[in-house]
């Protein structure tokens, strides 16, 4: 039987193990695909620890880790016409990324370039796809600058490419053994913590035009106050804090024309996935705690199969 890695009830790592799960089968308007990549987000630990979208139904267990993948279709479903068996896709699962199979919704997935790589591929459903829809939501023009809290992560890294790639000045903040990591994407670097406000404002003495916050909480509260619109406030990271502050949640399009934008941008080298660090199923614990213990540069990715 196919192997997964997930959960069966919510809480810390030790709720966690490796299992074997029926092969799926797809359902109208799903994809089966056999699991080539999966990348690690800090939402596949959040979930596990009991998190969930305000308003959003419990989540049923057992759960299988991973939010994006990128495989080889096996079975498509009924009215499923524009993908076939051997076609090389990517995108977000619904039965979990870590494992061997799993199943996607056909609307949100996107054929692979031939040109990228099935590691990369799986780095952009979700941390660039997010990168990509905060960066249009905020409607910035060419010369204005943006701070990223939490640059050095998945979605800050792609954050970062796609921002500059529009014209924009970028600032961000990343811990102290990120710095040259982040400097590499052609950011000005911030030290976070006490006094990262009046860090922002000297680096970037004529202000700041927007926030994309990927960290939320109280670093979140420090930067806001060096912004003056509270419409350019966004955050991927805490609805409840922006709320407060006056800002909002980034707004996510979720359907396939935001993956192949992605993918474009990342075949034409626009927006590098900074795949740091591969791991195989086997040591899917080792690559989640990277994430989870935020010691990760750019993404982690788990390769499945070869």
């Amino acid at each position: 039987m196919p192997k997964a890695y997930g959960y069966d009830r919510h809480g810390g790592p030790e709720v966690e193990a490796f299992t074997e799960i029926e092969r799926p089968v797809p359902g109208p308007g799903q994809v089966l695909v056999k699991v080539r990549a999966a990348g690690v987000n800090p939402v596949d630990w959040k979930r596990r620890a009991g998190y969930r979208p305000v308003g959003a139904p419990p989540a049923p267990l057992p759960a299988v880790f991973g939010s994006e993948v990128s495989g080889v279709v096996e079975e498509v479903g009924e009215g499923v016409t524009w993908f076939a068996p051997g076609d090389e896709v990517f995108g977000n699962p619904i039965t979990g990324g870590y494992a061997e199979y799993t199943l996607l919704p056909a609307e949100l997935t996107a054929p692979k370039p031939a040109e990228l790589s099935f590691t990369d591929a799986a780095t952009l459903p979700v941390a660039a796809a997010t990168a990509y829809d905060g960066v249009l939501q905020l409607e910035l023009p060419r010369g204005a600058t943006l701070l990223i809290t939490g640059v050095g992560g998945g979605v800050g890294v792609a954050a970062a490419q796609i921002a500059r790639h529009h014209g924009l000045n970028v600032l961000g903040t990343a811990s102290l053994g990120k710095k040259d990591f982040v400097e590499e994407l052609g950011v000005t670097y911030v030290e976070p913590g006490p006094g990262v406000a009046d860090r922002v404002r000297a680096a970037a003495p004529d202000g700041v035009d927007a926030i994309y916050d990927l960290v939320g909480g109280a670093a979140l509260e420090e930067v806001a106050e060096v912004l003056a619109d509270r419409a350019k406030l966004i955050t991927a990271a805490d609805r409840e804090t922006v709320a407060r502050l006056g800002g909002s949640p980034v707004r996510r399009a979720r359907d396939r024309a935001v993956l192949d934008a992605v993918a474009r941008l990342a075949v034409e080298g626009v927006l590098r996935p900074y795949v740091t660090e591969t791991f195989p199923l086997d040591r899917a614990p080792e690559a989640l705690r990277k994430v989870e213990e935020g010691h990760a540069r750019g993404k982690i990715v788990i390769e499945v199969a070869g």
